[in-house]
């Protein structure tokens, strides 16, 4: 097994709300099944901010000091025993979640709801704003030569569209509304659109986002007001977790329409109208992160179908994850995603 030359590496913990402190660790080394992987670029995601500023997540909360990150890709420096699949100098994308494999919903192929699952950056399990992690080989996903890194780690949230067409079903031909246009609705946009959708619609009240949805592909971008109001949609997709866009999906999706719930609620749980949704018998469906979908986020990628680098609006080196969580925070009504570089280079 070769092993990366350096011993000591930088990680950046979360030691309290709004704190971010550098310290030195030593560099890990990969088990049997698992490869050494010097990270490159690592996105700053919705829940990453979160824990910044408030230090948990409903039932998930900050004891100890936290490395955050979990949108990430970068060079295989180190292979453990039994990895053949991989190589050292191997380009990678790190899916973050580690399912048991041995659950009914891991045998059943929806690892994503494995009870037991270690997900980089949700606490207790330490994640990618370092320079090296371990992770085992079967979740590392090659990228192709024309595949950046910063795209590699765009690949976790357009996992995550992908999801929510997956649940959705076949969406050819359907006209789609998108409340919220976040990281996550954004590459809602570009999942339907690659999926066939006739037109995608995108509502949300900051201008800079309704912009950007354009340039992904959104046929219509528009603030919550200026939406006909008598307007009906086949299918809709609420990425915004507020009580007002789930509101709105419910009263704008036609009798016998879909609905796929992505967005989370810092806020508490929201109402949705259960009687409306017998009478229209319509189907309503949750996503939790994804299953299966990094490969095909990649592949997409890689064809030039999806272009996600539009999305990236600011970028920060390792040492300086404290401005670029609090940039991710403050800076919404101007960006989309801010990434963090490992080595200067995207």
């Amino acid at each position: 097994m070769r092993q990366a030359k350096q011993e000591r590496m930088v990680g950046m913990f979360l030691t309290e709300p709004g704190v971010v402190v550098q310290r030195e660790l030593p560099i890990p080394v990969p088990r049997p099944g698992e490869v050494l992987v010097q990270l490159r670029a690592t996105g700053v995601c919705g829940s990453d901010v979160h824990y910044f500023r408030d230090g948990r997540i409903g039932r998930y909360v900050v004891r100890e000091p936290l490395i955050l990150g979990h949108e990430t890709a970068g060079d295989v420096a180190a292979v453990g025993e039994g990895v053949t699949a991989l190589r050292v100098g191997d380009r990678v994308a790190l899916e973050p979640g580690i399912p048991c494999l041995q659950c009914a919903p891991c045998r059943e192929g929806r690892y994503n709801l494995c009870e037991s699952v270690s997900f980089m950056a949700t606490p207790p399990v330490h994640g990618a704003f370092v320079e090296y992690v371990v992770h085992p080989a079967a979740f590392a996903f090659p990228l192709p030569d024309d595949v950046t890194y910063a795209e590699g780690a765009m690949a976790e949230p357009l996992a995550v569209g992908l999801q929510c067409i997956s649940r959705l079903g076949d969406v050819l031909g359907c006209s789609v509304l998108v409340a919220g246009a976040g990281t996550i609705g954004q590459m809602a946009v570009l999942a339907a659109r690659a999926a066939g959708a006739a037109s995608v619609t995108v509502v949300d009240p900051v201008p800079y986002r309704l912009q950007v949805a354009r340039e992904m592909g959104a046929c219509e971008a528009v603030a919550p007001c200026d939406l006909d109001a008598g307007r009906l949609f086949d299918v809709s997709i609420e990425a915004s977790g507020s009580q007002a866009a789930a509101s709105l999906v419910m009263g704008q999706t036609r009798r016998g329409g879909r609905i796929v719930l992505v967005g989370l609620s810092t806020e508490g749980d929201v109402c949705i109208p259960v009687g409306s949704i017998v009478d229209n018998e319509t189907d309503v469906l949750g996503v939790f992160r994804y299953a299966n979908q990094y490969a095909k986020a990649i592949r997409l990628m890689a064809s030039g179908v999806v272009k996600t680098l539009p999305l990236i609006g600011e970028t920060f080196a390792l040492r300086d994850v404290g401005a670029a969580l609090a940039a991710a925070d403050e800076h919404r009504d101007r960006c989309v995603k801010v990434l963090v570089l490992n080595s200067g280079k995207a």
